[in-house]
């Protein structure tokens, strides 16, 4: 049975080899995930070296650092990190990172100079997960005096989270530029930006990679209230969305996450854009090799709300049990893509409005055909990989096979529901000899198809800017005797 939900899996440079990437793209794992928050320049280019000497065809994404708070390092007083109770008064402030003025007991620092003004009375600050909350009592124009809320210890470098305030924080950083400027270089197919709050975010990384001449899809990644507030001019400035849960269940209350991971994952889908669920999916098995029953019902959830793609963090970049955790990912997928909940299309879900209406309108007839005929697969062939992250969005639950012309093409398709993607070395001139390659990966991989089973074509008979065109339903008997009929009159 074919795995329609996609999985991303972080690497580290440190236990990146053939042999791991082999057996994690083996057990299932459809993306490798850079996280440069933890991985150097050096780093990250060996990771793409392992990955690509393994096979080209697998996605490569890289995730910024994005704009983020954090409190500076602790000052030499403190190696083990600051006691506070509850109860106690400290002050905030902030600073240039430059100035790297360490924290106190006294005074605790923030990498923003401007945050004092930014953050009102009443507000509450959470620093490292939440792990330390602050209420903030006064506030002059040098600093804020907060009251600690419960006993903990700061650590340094931790980071700072301030639910329902928006601080002025810069799109990208300089270490985000050095990064994708680096991606674009090192043939990267995604960048997951961190933290973005608005579509301006979005689009100051688009400009870094439009001056580059680079088609490098960018993945949004929501974190904070600013960006589910924002979440549909995100969604349109975006290739797709994380909703990445770390942060976000630090500015959310728990209760809170699944609604609004729903509400992001149904705009997603009816926008067209790839959806992935990230964060702590099956993190005991960091340590184990088995997971909890409540994670394996975290991912199936997701799988039940039809995301494109789920991801391993920690299990795959660091953990004891990194090709049991795909194994076990692809595993609950099949599973659960097997129930009747997954069994219907989403055929007639609203969809909004994009730029290529035929294209989405002949995707939606292509999955209703599959769905009330005998259909055993779709196939198509793309330049870009429109077509098939058009039907992705209707939730197929037929074979989708996307013959690709170009290898960034079956890259980015990597990532959208149920689309197997192949690549074709070079464009025909006729219309039909792709579907001898797709009609041979399926044999190849799937199932025998017989002659009188039908499949359902997706072709474009104006060229490839101009996408999709026309639908085909036929048997793979007068598919092949067209494609012959048809060679033996180029042959003429």
């Amino acid at each position: 049975m074919i795995k329609r939900t996609k999985i991303v899996a972080t690497l580290s440079a440190q236990r990146c080899t053939e042999d791991l990437v082999r057996s994690l793209y083996k057990a299932g794992m459809n993306i490798v995930r850079i996280n440069s928050a933890h991985a150097s320049l050096e780093n990250a280019a060996e990771i793409v070296r392992v990955v690509r000497s393994v096979s080209k065809s697998i996605p490569v994404m890289l995730d910024t650092k994005g704009p983020e708070i954090r409190v500076t390092r602790m000052a030499d007083a403190y190696p083990d990190g600051i006691r506070f109770a509850a109860g106690d008064s400290v002050k905030v402030r902030g600073t240039n990172v430059r100035e790297d003025i360490p924290s106190t007991r006294e005074t605790i620092y923030m990498n923003v100079e401007h945050i004092v003004g930014d953050v009102p009375v009443g507000a509450t600050i959470l620093i490292a997960d939440g792990e330390m909350e602050l209420h903030v009592e006064t506030k002059s124009d040098e600093e804020l005096t907060c009251r600690v809320m419960r006993d903990c210890t700061l650590r340094s470098r931790k980071s700072v989270n301030v639910p329902n305030v928006s601080i002025a924080l810069p799109s990208v950083t300089e270490k985000d530029r050095r990064y994708i400027e680096w991606a674009v270089d090192n043939d990267i197919d995604f960048i997951a930006h961190s933290f973005v709050r608005s579509a301006r975010d979005v689009r100051a990384v688009q400009e870094i990679l439009d001056a580059r001449h680079s088609n490098i899809k960018i993945i949004s990644k929501i974190e904070n209230q600013e960006g589910i507030d924002n979440i549909d001019e995100i969604i349109e400035a975006s290739y797709g969305v994380m909703v990445a849960r770390g942060d976000l269940g630090v500015e959310l209350p728990a209760e809170v996450i699944p609604i609004t991971q729903r509400m992001i994952v149904d705009k997603c889908i009816a926008a067209k854009r790839p959806v992935i669920i990230a964060t702590q999916m099956l993190y005991s098995m960091v340590s184990s090799p088995r997971p909890t029953r409540a994670e394996v019902s975290d991912v199936a959830s997701a799988i039940y709300e039809r995301v494109d793609a789920v991801m391993l963090s920690d299990e795959t970049a660091s953990g004891a049990y990194p090709v049991e955790s795909v194994e076990t990912m692809a595993r609950i997928a099949k599973a659960i893509e097997r129930d009747e909940a997954c069994s219907t299309p989403f055929i007639d879900i609203h969809m909004v409005s994009v730029n290529h209406e035929v294209t989405a309108q002949i995707a939606r007839s292509a999955v209703r055909a599959s769905t009330n005929l005998p259909i055993q697969a779709i196939l198509l062939d793309t330049q870009t990989g429109r077509t098939g992250r058009y039907i992705a969005a209707f939730r197929p639950t037929k074979i989708v096979i996307a013959v690709c012309y170009t290898l960034q093409a079956q890259r980015l398709l990597g990532l959208s529901y149920g689309v197997m993607p192949i690549l074709r070395s070079k464009s025909e001139e006729d219309s039909y000899h792709f579907l001898s390659d797709a009609m041979d990966f399926i044999n190849l991989k799937y199932q025998e198809l017989k002659d009188d089973d039908m499949v359902v074509i997706i072709g474009g008979s104006f060229g490839a800017v101009r996408g999709a065109s026309y639908i085909e339903i036929g048997t793979i008997g007068d598919i092949r005797r067209r494609n012959e009929e048809h060679r033996m009159r180029m042959l003429r």
